[in-house]
């Protein structure tokens, strides 16, 4: 199980700067009374472990405001929505208020499971065509991805508000404090964080709004602060009106007059009318243990119960984990998930989504039927199935659990990192540029290489097909562990593999972390691998007629456990910054 454990040389060397620099970092966090934060450093040493509860987020500061609201009596939702707004400030290039998402959720004291879609909304002006070339070819000039015709109409803040009315436990205004504090007095840039806004500092150089915010400090961000005092201001706003503060008023007059001066869609009415929806979620039983996972217009809870379905007639731990067979078998699962995704996945409000029979267990038994190991089968030989009746590598994920037994698994993004590029004057909003993650048109891919159909084509109010998948696996009717990820297309299978990683494989969170993920999407037919690729093993894959490409890491898994009634979390070494804990007084 530790084949990979030589992943981790190569982030020596920043974790140790991590480490020096973390005095630094956390110096001038001061605000209401909390206990002294230069302990926490932001680069995962070890499992962290706790019997009050946990939080693990993709920003070590996140994490410090989500344990500082857990010790002032707030449960594991408060914990959510501050974290969810500290993500806003200082993760800009996932974390948003611009942007959307999905929460599931475990409560105890109604012992039931919910799922909320606070995913972006398409506006009314939309239609199907508008970014086609009059010949019905795709428009080159970028325009779902970047600018401001790229944006859905947000989702994130009236999500969470709607999460703090029926199981918040603290005032509104107090969730919001650290965020407008980091927004307001700044924080200090890691040196992960300046080599993104490096990286991109085209995209963030190119509207003068996003520029002045941003690249401020370019080209040397060392040492630098990232200030954001039009974004701490529009924070001020929502705690004091709640969601009104965003969807109404002078926020919302900002957004659409902007959008009206420079082509974007989005108007008054369209924030007015957004609502999140409060949704079902999926569950299924893997060997025992049930998953709670996120429906459509997520595609990715119903693609993780489908594969599992067919893994389910595997013993799994024989062949052995990230062994030639073991990828050959993932692989081909994964081939006949996404080519369902292609044609039946879309906004269960507009398409009716066979959801019931994609997750069934005899049409996993059919395709298990079709997968023959040692062998591999042409993508162009795979149909989706047929029944009777590139999301951006920035998402971010964060979980939260508390003592009483309250569980959250969030992911939430812009889409591309830092979203369409597009900040509204005057509001420090960054704007997502999820218009992308509809299907142009049949056969045109997204940015992710993503294939649709028109279950997902562009209507007016509706949702944009997503692949974020935030999971609650429950065992003996007890938290067993959360999981969920950044990645965009790869969130579907990462969640999948640190699932079989724990269950099949009894890995802990440090292992199930450290292993080496693929991935396979049908459409290109490429099997992708991370970071590196064993000679004998490539060349088995090779002998099968697989095509692989090996690619530097793309997920961030950020997982809680509860064992032996002990919480433990660990932040993935693939996002520097990620950090869980649970320094959670009882």
């Amino acid at each position: 199980m530790r084949q990979f454990t030589h992943i981790k040389i190569m982030y020596i060397a920043c974790f140790f700067i991590f480490a020096l620099s973390i005095e630094v970092t956390t110096k001038d966090f001061q605000p209401i009374g909390t206990v002294n934060p230069s302990k926490y450093i932001p680069a995962q040493k070890k499992i962290s472990e706790s019997k009050n509860g946990m939080v693990t987020t993709q920003h070590f500061i996140a994490t410090r405001v989500g344990e500082k609201i857990l010790n002032q009596g707030g449960n594991a939702y408060d914990a959510a929505i501050a974290v969810g707004f500290t993500l806003a400030v200082v993760l800009p290039r996932a974390g948003n208020i611009g942007g959307g998402g999905f929460m599931v959720m475990h409560d105890s004291a109604t012992n039931k499971n919910y799922s909320i879609d606070y995913r972006e909304m398409a506006p009314a002006k939309s239609f199907t065509d508008m970014y086609l070339n009059e010949d019905g070819s795709f428009n080159t000039r970028k325009l779902s991805t970047f600018g401001y015709l790229a944006s859905g109409v947000p989702g994130t803040v009236a999500g969470l508000w709607e999460v703090h009315q029926k199981f918040g436990s603290l005032d509104w205004e107090l969730l919001l404090e650290d965020a407008i504090h980091y927004a307001e007095n700044g924080f200090e840039i890691t040196p992960y964080m300046g080599d993104m806004l490096t990286k991109y500092k085209e995209k963030l150089s190119y509207f003068e709004s996003t520029k002045k915010i941003f690249m401020k400090n370019n080209p040397d961000f060392t040492g630098s602060t990232l200030i954001q005092k039009d974004l701490a201001n529009t924070l001020k706003i929502i705690a004091k009106k709640g969601k009104d503060g965003f969807y109404k008023g002078e926020v919302a007059q900002k957004i659409s007059v902007q959008m009206q001066k420079n082509g974007g869609f989005i108007t008054e009415d369209d924030l007015i009318a957004y609502r999140p929806q409060w949704r079902k979620p999926l569950i299924s039983n893997y060997r025992n243990n049930k998953i709670i996972t996120m429906g459509p217009p997520s595609s990715g809870g119903i693609h993780v119960i489908q594969m599992l379905n067919i893994l389910e007639n595997h013993d799994l731990k024989e062949i052995g984990h990230n062994t030639p067979a073991y990828i050959n078998l993932l692989t081909e699962v994964m081939k006949y998930a996404y080519a369902d995704r292609s044609k039946h996945l879309g906004d269960p409000d507009f398409f009716n989504v066979p959801v019931s029979e994609i997750i069934d267990k005899q049409y996993a038994a059919t395709i298990n039927s079709k997968i023959k190991l040692g062998e591999s089968n042409p993508s162009s030989n795979i149909l989706p199935g047929s029944f009777n009746d590139n999301e951006s590598i920035e998402t971010t994920h964060f979980s939260v659990a508390d003592k009483n037994g309250n569980v959250v698994s969030s992911t939430y993004t812009l889409n591309s990192t830092f979203g369409s590029g597009v900040t509204i004057e005057g509001t420090g909003i960054l704007m997502n540029n999820e218009m992308d993650d509809f299907s142009a048109a049949p056969g045109i891919p997204n940015q992710f290489g993503l294939l649709g159909a028109k279950a997902n084509e562009i209507q007016p109010k509706k949702r944009p097909l997503s692949s974020m998948t935030p999971t609650i696996v429950m065992k003996n009717e007890e938290l067993f562990f959360t999981t969920g990820s950044p990645g965009g297309s790869r969130i579907i299978s990462a969640v999948l593999q640190s699932i079989i990683n724990i269950i099949d494989f009894d890995m802990n969170l440090e292992e199930a972390n450290e292993a080496k993920r693929i991935h396979h999407q049908w459409q290109p037919d490429i099997l992708q691998i991370e970071l590196s690729l064993n000679d004998e093993i490539k060349n088995e894959l090779q002998k099968l007629n697989y095509d692989v490409q090996v690619i530097n890491p793309a997920t961030c898994l950020q997982l809680i456990m509860k064992k032996n009634n002990t919480f433990y979390g660990y932040g993935d070494f693939r996002r520097p910054d990620a950090f869980a804990s649970g320094d959670i007084y009882d």
